[in-house]
């Protein structure tokens, strides 16, 4: 996972500290909830970056996260709050909390937490533009909701590392 070609011809030290830190970090995933389609975005192991992971249905959602928790550590999972202007949960959350209390039971010791969403599919649409997305592309819903996710995630990794108060992962 993180040791690439480098570490491996480096010295024991630093291969063990690789090790050390491939164990014991964790990815941090990030879910942006729809009824038709929810985008998944993850973090690098050192929980850094966050990248598109996968757009998946909501039929699907919890055996691909179940899979994936096995085969990759996973310290918590963000899942974005939809909220109104005026600070009120949007409709949308109906639906979101009973997904969450089912990924909970189906992932007992998973920690989760919400983060603001509000206007993560404006600035989706507004990276594809400025990526250089044709409108057809632009127009690939999955897509949107897999950048939704990977700005929620980002989001919320800004505010971990702008708050000393958050706890890390």
């Amino acid at each position: 996972m993180f040791q690439s070609y480098h570490v491996k011809n480096k010295s024991p030290q630093l291969r063990t500290f690789a090790t050390y830190l491939d164990e014991t970090m964790g990815r941090i995933l990030a879910i942006d909830y729809g009824k038709k389609r929810i985008g998944i975005a993850v973090t690098d192991p050192l929980q850094l970056i966050a990248n598109g992971l996968e757009t998946v249905s909501p039929d699907t959602v919890f055996d691909f996260l179940q899979q994936y928790v096995e085969k990759e550590i996973v310290d918590k999972i963000i899942v974005g709050l939809p909220k109104q202007m005026n600070g009120k949960d949007a409709e949308t959350m109906q639906y979101i909390r009973p997904f969450v209390d089912k990924l909970q039971k189906k992932i007992p010791e998973m920690k989760i937490e919400f983060i603001d969403e509000r206007f993560t599919s404006v600035l989706a649409h507004k990276a594809m533009i400025d990526g250089g997305l044709k409108k057809k592309d632009r127009q690939n819903k999955a897509l949107v909701d897999k950048i939704s996710a990977t700005i929620i995630l980002q989001t919320y990794l800004e505010q971990k590392n702008n708050n000393p108060k958050l706890p890390r992962a």
